[in-house]
């Protein structure tokens, strides 16, 4: 069941990762967009994450701590994927994005957390290695190096964030509170933050209905998609959920690339088929 709630979540970040661009699109990519794309997904999924908990009240200290570093991690990743996609592909967006995702916490949980290292776990993770190797040029590199070093970094500490969250002693909530509590951080923190700049909106392109319908469903997809991640993470080990989700979501968003301006080129599609293999290793080999 938990690695079904992976494969569902993985589908659903692929959705997040093209409506993300599209709203790009439509209204550009400064931080008073990102912060206001943060604000109103926040908002879609924290009413949709009250609706599936029943809206039933819990709340810790150390919840509403870690809630809050999550939220303004999400902020941040949002900020540097708006800059990110002016430069390249949805593909290759995520091939950076899930490796740092894959990373950090497929590191933390064998440093930190104990979790054994297994023969399928390094051939997944060399796979999807190879598969970023491949995408990358030498042009790619000097445009924006720093906002792909953001996205890297950021999604991979979402990972890093939740299992700490997981597997700490302190008296927390489940996993939904968790969730509900860094949406409302993100409101918080982003909506503070466009009352801040307000006025300072730059070159944006006209707001539309349109607009706030596709932000709203990312957001709202996102946060079901890390609800679900949470929950699985208390019974699958990080070293094995995040390699799985980066491999997943890789080919999820090449496939949706091959609908958009942006096609995936030759080079992208075989790193996808690494990235494919990495993740069939975690099944076929028994170690």
């Amino acid at each position: 069941m938990y690695y079904g709630l992976i494969i569902l979540s993985v589908t659903m970040f692929g959705a997040c990762f093209a409506l993300q661009d599209v709203y790009r699109k439509m209204r550009g990519s400064g931080i008073s967009i990102s912060l206001e794309s943060s604000l109103v997904g926040a908002v879609a999924g924290l009413v949709v994450l009250l609706a599936i908990n029943g809206f039933h009240f819990e709340l810790t200290p150390f919840t509403l701590f870690m809630a809050s570093l999550a939220a303004l991690n999400s902020i941040a990743f949002t900020f540097c994927s708006f800059k990110a996609l002016d430069v390249i592909n949805l593909s290759l967006f995520s091939l950076f994005s899930m490796l740092g995702g894959m990373a950090l916490p497929f590191v933390q949980g064998i440093v930190f957390y104990n979790e054994k290292i297994t023969l399928a776990k390094i051939v997944c993770f060399v796979f999807v290695c190879i598969a970023l190797l491949m995408t990358v040029s030498r042009s790619e590199k000097k445009r924006g190096v720093i906002y792909y070093i953001g996205i890297f970094v950021l999604n991979g500490m979402s990972g890093v964030l939740s299992k700490i969250f997981t597997s700490a002693p302190f008296e927390k909530t489940g996993a939904a509170w968790y969730s509900i509590w860094g949406a409302v951080f993100t409101i918080i923190f982003a909506g503070a933050a466009l009352v801040f700049m307000h006025g300072k909106q730059g070159s944006a392109k006209p707001y539309t209905l349109r607009a706030f319908f596709v932000s709203a469903a990312g957001g709202g997809v996102n946060k079901i998609a890390n609800f679900l991640l949470i929950i699985a993470l208390a019974h699958v080990d990080a070293s094995v959920q995040y390699p799985m989700v980066t491999g997943g979501v890789m080919i999820v968003s090449a496939l949706i690339s091959f609908f958009g301006d942006r096609k995936p080129s030759k080079k992208e599609i075989l790193s996808i088929l690494f990235a494919f293999l990495g993740m069939l290793a975690l099944f076929i080999i028994p170690i």
